[in-house]
Order: C-alpha cells, then structure tokens, then sequence
C-alpha cells in the first residue's frame, strides 16, 4: 500500500490489506482497503458547490421578484384586458413552471451527490472561507456582526485593560484563617507544589496544614516542637539538624537552592553565611564572610538565593548589602555599604523573578528596590513602612508587576496592613487591612496565585480568589465540617475515683449490737488481754523495776541525775564521810601507821642537775 502524500487523507472504502501482513500484526477480518483521496480536488468541489447554490439563491430570489411584479400587473389590468390575455398571462406563468421544476430536481441531485460522498468530514476553517469568498463575488458583502458579537469585543477589550492593571491580578476577594495559637507567626512556608502549608510562632510549636485534607474546620494536621526554647524564625524548609562544627551561635534564617534540592543556606551570629547538603549534614559546603569596609565581621540579619541560584545576598546590621557568586567565597562580587540606617536589622532580602531587581525590607521602616546591574543606589525607596519584629517579609507577585510587604502596629493602636507596590513606578497602589495586630510574614506562591500571611496574633491568612487561583484553600473550603461519630460519643458522663472500686470500698455503718456480736467471734478481737507481771518476770516477760540487776542499775545509777562534770569536785565531795568514817583504806595503817605520813617529794629541776649528762632528757 503507497503512503499518502501530504495532501491525501484515507478513507475505509478500498480494498482490504495483504492478508500476509494481516496474521503477522494480528488482525484479520478486514474486507477493503483503505481509499484515498485529494484534498485539492475536493477543495475545487466545494468551491463549484458553493458557487453553484449562491447562483441558485439569486435566481429564485429574481422569480420571486417576477412573480410579485406580474401579479401586480394582473390586479391593475384584470378590469381592462381580455380574458386572452389573462390566459396568456397563465400561459406564461405555466411555462415557468418547469423550469422551477428543474430547478428543485437539479438541488434534489446536488444534495444527494453530496450525501454520496465518502471519507472524514472536512475542517470547518477549510469550507467556510471558500463559500465565503464566493458569497463576497456574488451577492456582496456580508451583514455587520450581530450585537452578542460586538459584546465580546467589549470583554476582550475589558480583559486587556485587566492585564494592563495588576492591581486586578490581586486574589484577595476571599479569604481562610488557620489558627495557630496565641503568639507571633514568625515563620511560613510552602512546598513548591503548593500542597502544604508549614508554620512557626513564638510558642516554639511547628505546625502542618494540609489543603487537600483539611475541611471547614481549618485543623492541623500535625504539630511538633522542634526546639524547647528557640524561636523560629529559620525558613521551615531548613530543619536539618546542623553539628557542632558549623555555625558557634544564633541562627538568623535559611533558604533553600531553588534548583538544587539538597543544598540550602543560612545565616548566624558568628558573622558567617554557610551552605550545606542534606546529604551530608556533618560539613558545610561552603562558608562566606561579610566584612565591613575596614575588613571587620559583621553579623548578616538574613540571607536568600537568586532565582537561578549562582548568587546568595546577605543583608548585614551595619546596613549594608553584599552579593557572592555562590562558587567564589573570598570576596563579594556587589557590596552597598549605606543600603539600610547601621544598627537596624534588615529582615529580607528578595530577588525578583527576572533575576534583575532585588528588594530589601530595612528594619529602618523603610522598603527599597535595587538594580543588581547597576549597584552603586536604590532605584527606588518607600519609607513610613513600620516594622517591630526582625523577621518582616517582602516579596514579589508572580508576574513580577508588583512588591508586597507588610506593616507593624501597637497593640490597640489599628490595624496591620499588607501593602502593594508597582515595580515600575513603586507607587502604592493598593493596600489589604489584615487585622488588628501586625503583620510579619507574607508569601506569594506563584502556582496556587494565593496570599499566605502570618500575623503577630498567632492567626495564619491564605487570600485566594476563586477564579484567578488554583487548588490551595479553594480545596478545603468546599468540604463540610465532619460531624463527631456516634460511636466515639458517650451518653453520660461517669467520675471513676479509685477508692470506687471494691478492693478500696468502705464497709457501710451497722448497728453496734451485731459489731459486737461479729468482734465476739473473732479469736483475736475476742482474745482477754493479759495481766501486768508482778514479780522478777514469768514467761519471758520482764517484771516490775526492782526485780533483775539491770532494773535496778537503770533506776538508781543510770536514772541518777548528779553533775558530774568536774572529776576533783566528785571527789572532794565524799572527802568528809570518808575523814569520818574511814573505810577503805585508813582501817588497815591504824595500828601500824596511825598518823598518815607522805613522802617528800624533789623536784625535777634537782635531779636533773646531779645525773650525768647521758641520763639526761634531750630536748
């Protein structure tokens, strides 16, 4: 079978294919083979039928006109002419009639010829521009479009004006509230695809929103605390654990690469900006450090990628902008040493989606725009920003027409508002009241085309529009609140104590005639006591004092209460009865010795003189 050219189609009306060829590819059955057809023959066709039924049209529309105009003749003339001559007028009405007769076969054989044609139905464009051209020659131009028509230039006219204003690109005709908790939302987070939503605040707890799975009641999913007492203000991508051999001190923020998935960056009080991978978390990748123009380390306040990833810009307290090559770490390749007030902490840094314009949000209440090809002043700056917390967002809205940023209040001193400025020109062309604390982060997600807001109140906002963004809170909104089961409810509520239960249940109070008659039965209850022991003791029982050797020791020496606390005195004070009536021994020397003699004593000093000097006590 020849291939068809590029002007022929195949029809289903030929002869059948090579039965060979047929049991090889597996199919067999087929009768014909497909037929072929010119695309250019059956163009001319259908033009010549064009032609032919616009002629037709015309000349019925002349035998119309001829009708009417006789038959206005014959009214006129009836009353004047001979009957003759009304028949002639019949004659000649009668002779046109075959041809009207001829006419109508000639359209019956043209209709069927075109029933009779076989093959796929040709495109619309390919069969109305010839019928047109030829309704052009012949009967003139066409009719003015009717008024449905000129109305939707109208709209089209109305949807190029919309695209020219960005100020109409803006979602914001609806919006969801996601509970956090009580303290400042200080960090927000998206996954690319847009599917979930992270945030972090102020009570160190890390929350998980899923779109797809959340209904009406806007609950998280899961919630974790990654740090007892840190406050997170990292970007909630960044949570991998980093060593000791990293950064020595606070973390400030985080951004991953958004080419590469595994390596990300973040920024500390070490004075240093470092990069890493996530496949291995135990060695930086590479390590920059912003210096003043003196050579000083200076702390980054917060750091970001370009859209392409080859630069990573830091924002430092001194006020100054620096701007690496992400593969050259000894010297920045764009520095601004006076972008922001010194001593204020610049709290983002954001590349526009061209790559080109870098904005910079100063913790001097001020929002500026830079152009990273001419880096020596801002193109533009908006001031009258306030900012209270060092982790304020700005970003750019998807078709990089637009800058938004948010602005801080006081406590019950109004509202904090979400603010838009036109690149082009950085007026401020449109504002968002968010509620009544500050607002300190914003993210515009370019797939899902929703708003993402955290606010000093602990409420999370996501504004959408229902017909310029896709899934994100258009997902969970039309789902109704889940009722509780039946089965997990309970009809009444019970207080179960522990001393319900029978092991700890106390008897209940009887009449004190059956206690005592229930205590008579009883061995032990019912047991006469014994006596006191009168006596030395009986039956292993020690008896009164007085009665053993030791009753009597503990009654009259270990019990006696004298002072005896001076030995000489205790002596001296049995002196006299001893003088009166001596005992011990004065008895045995009366007869012998009765007047007591003591001997003389010499002193040391005497003796020591008369012995030899070897006898003597050396000193």
């Amino acid at each position: 079978m020849e291939r068809p050219g590029p002007s022929e189609v195949t029809g289903s009306d030929a002869s059948g294919p090579d039965p060979q060829l047929a049991v090889t590819m597996g199919f067999t059955g087929f009768g014909k083979k497909a037929r072929t057809f010119d695309l250019e023959a059956m163009f001319e066709q259908t033009r010549r039928t064009a032609v032919e039924r616009s002629r037709k049209t015309l000349e019925a529309r002349e035998k119309e006109e001829e009708m009417n105009r006789e038959k206005e003749l014959r009214r006129q003339n009836e009353d004047i002419e001979p009957t003759s001559s009304g028949s002639n007028v019949v004659r000649d009405c009668s002779k046109s009639s075959p041809r009207d007769t001829s006419s109508s076969e000639s359209e019956e054989t043209s209709d069927s010829s075109d029933d009779e044609l076989i093959g796929p139905p040709l495109p619309l464009k390919m069969v109305e521009e010839p019928v047109s051209h030829m309704e052009e020659e012949i009967i003139g131009p066409l009719p003015p479009p009717p008024f449905e028509e000129v109305e939707e230039d109208d709209d089209d006219d109305g949807d190029s004006e919309e695209e020219d204003n960005p100020v109409q690109k803006i979602p914001d005709s609806h919006e969801i509230t996601l509970k956090h908790g009580t303290k400042t939302v200080s960090a927000l987070g998206l996954d690319p695809s847009g599917a979930r939503l992270v945030t972090g605040g102020y009570d160190y707890d890390v929350k998980f929103w899923d779109f797809a799975g959340m209904d009406a009641s806007f609950k998280a999913f899961r919630s974790l605390q990654p740090c007892e007492c840190a406050l997170l203000k990292l970007s909630l991508s960044s949570s991998v654990l980093l060593p000791r051999s990293g950064h020595t001190a606070m973390l400030h923020t985080g951004s991953w690469h958004p080419k590469i998935k595994g390596e990300f960056m973040t920024c500390s009080n070490d004075a240093t900006v470092r990069t890493w991978e996530v496949e291995n978390p135990r060695k930086q990748r590479s390590v920059f450090k912003p210096r003043t123009m003196q050579g000083k380390k200076v702390i980054p306040t917060t750091c970001t990628y370009s859209r392409d990833g080859n630069l990573i810009a830091a924002a430092c307290q001194n006020g100054s902008i620096q701007i690496w090559d992400r593969n050259l770490t000894v010297h920045p390749k764009f520095h601004y040493k006076q972008a922001h007030d010194p001593g204020t902490d610049t709290s983002c840094v954001a590349f526009s989606y061209d790559g080109n314009v870098l904005a910079s949000r100063g913790g001097d209440d001020s929002l500026k725009l830079w152009d990273i090809r001419q880096f020596n002043k801002p193109l533009f700056s908006a001031s009258g920003l306030p900012t209270m917390f060092p982790m304020t967002d700005c970003c750019f809205s998807p078709d990089d027409k637009l800058i938004v940023t948010g602005t801080s209040v006081q406590r019950g001193c109004g509202s904090g508002k979400l603010v838009f400025f036109e690149r082009r020109t950085f007026q401020r062309v449109y504002e968002i009241d968010i509620t009544d604390a500050s607002v300190v982060r914003c993210l515009w997600h370019p797939k899902l085309n929703q708003i993402m807001v955290g606010t000093g109140n602990g409420l999370a906002k996501v504004y959408y529009d229902p017909n310029k963004s896709q899934r994100g809170a258009k997902l969970c909104v039309v789902k109704t609140q889940r009722k509780a089961k039946q089965a997990e409810t309970l009809t009444q509520d019970y207080i179960i104590t522990p001393h319900a239960l029978p092991m700890f249940r106390e008897p209940r109070q009887r009449s004190t005639r059956k206690q005592l008659e229930k205590d008579r039965l009883d061995p032990l209850k019912s047991h006469k006591p014994e006596p006191p022991v009168a006596g030395p003791g009986r039956g292993g029982r020690v008896g009164t004092h007085g009665g053993t050797l030791s009753s009597y020791i503990v009654k009259n020496i270990a019990l006696d209460k004298t002072d005896d606390s001076n030995p000489r005195e205790a002596i001296l004070r049995h002196a006299k009865a001893a003088e009166d009536n001596p005992y011990w021994v004065s008895p045995a020397y009366s007869k012998t010795q009765p007047k007591t003699m003591f001997a003389q004593v010499e002193s040391d000093d005497e003796e020591t003189k008369n012995e030899p000097e070897w006898k003597k006590r050396k000193i």
